[in-house]
Formats: structure tokens, C-alpha cells, sequence
């Protein structure tokens, strides 16, 4: 099993899609965000919220790529925000705290 900063990585999806995940990374609000994608509940710690969100997205990649009629294109930019948000938390998470 891959590392989640090795799969993150691995992720290569059209530029337009992560650009958009990009720009709206900025006001990316775990709070808010993430009980939509994955419902109600506690939150739960960012290498697990990432796992369920790259495991969501696959999902979403799949069906876009075989031209599914059920993707939802709002719906993958909005995981794709999400998996950007948490990745940068995680980071900065891992890093510890930034000393001036």
C-alpha cells in the first residue's frame, strides 16, 4: 500500500479540473466542506478524510473517463477542493509549528 503523499503524487488529472481544485482550495473550510462529502458525524483525522477523498474521487474519475451519464462534474471539482485542502493541512500539520 502506497504512502498518502506517494498516491497524492500519483494523481494526474486534466489541468483544468486541478486548477479549479486549486482556486478553490483558498477557501477551503474543513468544517464545512468535509461533512458534505463525507457525512455527518465527527470529522475525521486528515490522512483518513484524505483516504476516503481519493477513494471518492477515483470514483468520480472513472465514471468521467467512460462518459458515465450519472458524473457530476460540480461534485468532482468540489472532492478535488477537498483533497487539496486536506493535503495542504496534512503538510502543514506534519511539518509542526513554524518557529520566527
Amino acid at each position: 500500500m502506497q504512502d498518502i503523499h506517494t498516491l497524492l503524487a500519483t494523481l494526474h488529472r486534466p489541468r483544468l479540473l486541478m486548477r479549479a481544485a486549486r482556486i478553490g482550495a483558498q477557501d477551503y473550510r474543513r468544517t464545512g466542506h468535509l461533512p458534505r462529502l463525507l457525512g455527518y458525524g465527527v470529522l475525521p483525522r486528515y490522512g483518513d478524510a484524505l483516504m476516503r477523498l481519493v477513494a471518492l474521487e477515483a470514483d468520480l474519475e472513472e465514471k468521467r473517463t467512460t462518459n458515465d451519464a450519472a458524473y457530476n462534474l460540480i461534485r468532482h471539482v468540489d472532492v478535488l477542493i477537498a483533497i487539496v485542502g486536506e493535503a495542504r493541512a496534512l503538510r502543514a500539520a506534519q511539518s509542526g509549528p513554524q518557529l520566527v
